[in-house]
């Protein structure tokens, strides 16, 4: 039997090449370009990395944070996320036995992180994500129920985000956070899906008010997506205080 050691390691190296490759997703994909080719490479001298340069968080340490070529600075963004894949892919194998499970349950958050940086870097979210993503999100349970509940909180979500708008005159909200509504119904169902979705507002209203002097748009997506997540890690104890409230 894997000893919980083994799994963190596997898990976490499994992680930081996730990350790596979210990496690429991040910085390509709001450009339009190919994930793929070129090769990678320094984004201020061009010229293409040597495969020791690319080992994840590690070649990011020994380089000292800068290109090897031009030494130029490189962005602490890389070593961030493949940092944070691993403990997300450590925490999701930690708490699902079966391989195949913490396998579909890995994709989704590693495509919600991709596009809550995305979100966070260019106030924009790619259908060619955000939609995988919702599909994604359907394989983690059961497809009715998953896709029934999707359906109830886009919807909610779409009639919230009308209402906001014509009490405040102008659109609240965008369509790629109706589509992460419904991808956090058919994670989590309706139930925690608005715990999800309180525990996501209560955080960017925090933030919006230590904001509120700084010209600077609020991007929802990053929340929802943490919000998410906070709630499937601690689930159990989520829906033991809803039965509390019920009862």
């Amino acid at each position: 039997m894997t000893s919980t050691l083994e799994l963190i390691v596997f898990s976490g190296l499994i992680g930081v090449i996730i990350g790596s490759f979210l990496n690429v997703i991040i910085l390509r994909v709001p450009k339009n370009e190919n994930i793929s080719l070129p090769a990678s490479h320094c984004m201020t001298c061009q010229k293409p990395l040597k495969w020791y340069h690319n080992i994840p968080i590690f070649s990011w340490i020994l380089l000292g944070g800068k290109c090897a070529f031009c030494k130029e600075k490189i962005s602490i963004q890389y070593i961030i996320i493949e940092f944070l894949t691993a403990c997300m892919f450590i925490s999701i194998a930690l708490r699902i036995d079966s391989v195949s499970e913490a396998f579909i349950y890995s994709i989704l958050f590693s495509m919600l992180l991709a596009l809550s940086v995305i979100d966070l870097k260019y106030k924009a979210v790619p259908d060619c994500i955000s939609i995988p993503t919702l599909f994604v999100s359907f394989l983690v349970g059961d497809f009715f129920n998953s896709f029934s509940s999707a359906l109830f909180l886009i919807g909610g979500f779409t009639l919230l985000r009308f209402v906001v708008s014509w009490i405040i005159k102008k659109d609240a909200m965008g369509e790629a956070d109706i589509i992460i509504a419904g991808i956090i119904g058919a994670t989590v169902g309706v139930e925690l899906g608005l715990i999800a979705i309180y525990i996501s507002a209560l955080m960017a209203l925090i933030v919006f008010f230590i904001l509120s002097k700084k010209e600077y748009e609020l991007p929802f997506i990053p929340f929802l997506a943490f919000g998410l997540y906070i709630t499937w890690i601690f689930s159990e104890q989520a829906t033991n205080l809803i039965r509390i409230i019920y009862e």
